[in-house]
């Protein structure tokens, strides 16, 4: 699909290098004789389903946007397409961005939409070792005892944020032995059905997988919420390259708008969300109580404001150099731009 150039923003809406100035988008642009369709990239993940609910609500729409969304098994692999052109707007999350633009790719993070969502699920085989009180580190270290080989644990590729997150988790905080555990990289679907088979011990999973694999088989635990892997993890957000934000200011404008109307919305009326989450993530597999849970479960928390998330932004990229992830810290100056965050919450 080819995204025709529109006209930019009338007089007083300048965009200059790394700047976005501009009146709040209210209603439809002028001039526009067919809606722009937006190419989105995204996880099917609960931490989505913002920029669902604003298509479905009609507010995009109202805009003049219409979203053809591109499903990707994980953040590295989005930012490939975003890298390439064949994307508009990125939904994943936070790490691979770091390393694109020490890579050279000029984006902006416009919004967040969670916070903290990964989180740890033990199988069956490890989450009867996780006695109350026992250090974990000791329950990865008797499983290895008992079995005679290292916990798999599945997650995404390195320099994902679940990557990230499960190595800090178990090198920082749990104080794993390397001989104890062995990280299995998979995709986000792969991860959970390793799981719910038993093919591997436990790994990274988010909503709606937590209330999914949980649910089909109450022995399979969450073992530690995503607070206690990374403090204020920063988990997915929307991202645009400069190039888009120079040439469609008005349409970032409106899209951002949807999201932190959408965010809103969610953690008020989770019932009124809840059909738009099932048709978009379900698939026609996932029922609509199954996405209720995962809306009220301690591994959702729901965030549109980029600013929450800078610092421990820098704090991930530090860890990324560390493991590896990252050849060296590149500084964060420039690669979020809160300022369409701000006019949409001054709009409401």
């Amino acid at each position: 699909m080819t995204l025709t150039r529109r006209s930019t923003l009338k007089a007083g809406a300048l965009v200059g290098a790394g700047t976005i100035l501009g009146p709040v988008m209210k209603g439809r642009a002028e001039g526009r004789a067919t809606p722009l369709h937006l190419r989105v990239g995204l996880i099917p993940i609960l931490a989505a389903a913002p920029i669902y609910v604003a298509e479905r609500e009609g507010w995009l729409k109202e805009a003049d946007l219409a979203l053809s969304v591109t499903t990707f098994e994980s953040g590295p692999h989005a930012i490939q397409a975003l890298a390439s052109g064949t994307l508009d707007v990125y939904v994943a999350g936070v790490a691979p961005l770091i390393v694109a633009r020490a890579r050279g790719l000029d984006l902006k993070i416009v919004a967040a939409t969670a916070v903290e969502e990964n989180v740890f699920v033990a199988g069956p085989r490890l989450a009867r070792l996780a006695e109350p009180g026992l250090p974990t580190a000791e329950v990865f270290r008797r499983f290895r005892t008992a079995g005679g080989a290292p916990a798999r644990l599945a997650t995404q590729p390195l320099g994902s944020v679940p990557n990230t997150t499960l190595q800090h988790w178990l090198w920082e905080v749990v104080k794993a032995d390397p001989k104890d555990v062995a990280i299995v990289s998979m995709g986000i679907d792969a991860t959970q059905q390793a799981i719910l088979a038993g093919a591997v011990e436990g790994g990274t999973l988010r909503e709606p997988a937590v209330a999914i694999v949980t649910g089909r088989n109450p022995e399979i635990r969450l073992m530690a919420l995503g607070g206690a892997m990374f403090p204020n993890q920063p988990g997915t957000v929307v991202a645009f390259t400069q190039a888009f934000l120079a040439r469609e200011p008005e349409a970032a404008q409106a899209l951002v708008t949807g999201i932190v109307r959408a965010v809103d919305l969610i953690g008020r009326d989770p019932e009124r969300a809840a059909p738009i989450v099932e048709g978009a993530l379900g698939r026609g597999l996932v029922d609509r109580a199954t996405i209720l849970r995962a809306l009220a479960s301690p591994a959702t928390r729901f965030a549109a404001d980029p600013r929450s998330i800078v610092e421990a932004t820098g704090a991930m990229q530090r860890y990324q150099v560390k493991i590896g992830a990252l050849d060296r810290d590149v500084p964060l100056d420039g690669l979020f731009e809160p300022r369409l965050y701000e006019r949409a919450v001054a709009s409401r």
